[in-house]
């Protein structure tokens, strides 16, 4: 593809500067490695261009320090202190949402991810962040701990220039039809084949 070219020429009846200020559905699912962190830097450029970015993860553990959380803790302490780049949030269900300070167990986990997804459908309502990362969110989906009808009319009715990147195995067909992009991480070798658990500054 010629560089600035697109494969086909649009009907939709858009200019060029509406075409390229469309918010996006993005979705990172397959087995390999990379889709959070695809999704952080994808956020971290919406970051420098002084968006508000939302952080929401879904699975991992509250004792799992992720190196992308401090970072982004950094980056919305330096937002704060001089104003560049965009504000930030990082909210963790393993830990017990920070609106809720409510410590999460086994036996209500899809309370809690229910719970995180009404924030999150309050917080798109109100147009609050322009990029949103729900990380490890279609697991959620899969296990039914939120209504897939529901995420899809939100997700397609969101109002303003709301971005919503989405990550985790096994999207759900319907999330992939009205996604923009999404893009299968695919596994070809991993040192967790042999034998390797996770190493520091790679995995965390």
């Amino acid at each position: 593809m010629a560089q600035g070219q697109t494969p086909v020429t649009p009907q939709d009846g858009l200019t060029t500067r509406q075409r390229r200020n469309r918010p996006l559905v993005v979705v990172h699912g397959g087995t390999g490695k990379g889709k959070s962190t695809a999704a952080f830097g994808l956020a971290l450029r919406g970051w420098n261009q002084g968006w508000a970015i939302g952080v929401f993860q879904f699975v991992k553990s509250a004792k799992w320090r992720i190196g992308e959380e401090e970072v982004y803790k950094t980056l919305g302490r330096v937002h704060e202190e001089t104003g560049e780049g965009g504000p930030v949030e990082w909210h963790k269900m393993g830990s017990g949402w920070s609106w809720s300070r409510k410590v999460g167990s086994e036996e209500d986990h899809a309370a809690d991810a229910r719970e995180g997804w009404a924030e999150i459908k309050r917080r798109l309502a109100e147009e609050t962040h322009t990029v949103y990362v729900l990380d490890e969110f279609t697991y959620v989906m899969k296990w039914g701990w939120v209504e897939l009808d529901d995420v899809i009319d939100t997700l397609t009715n969101r109002p303003g220039y709301q971005h919503v990147i989405i990550t985790g195995r096994d999207p759900h067909p319907r999330l992939l039809e009205i996604a923009d992009v999404a893009t299968e991480m695919t596994k070809i070798k991993h040192p967790f084949d042999q034998g390797q658990k996770g190493q520091k500054g790679i995995e965390w």
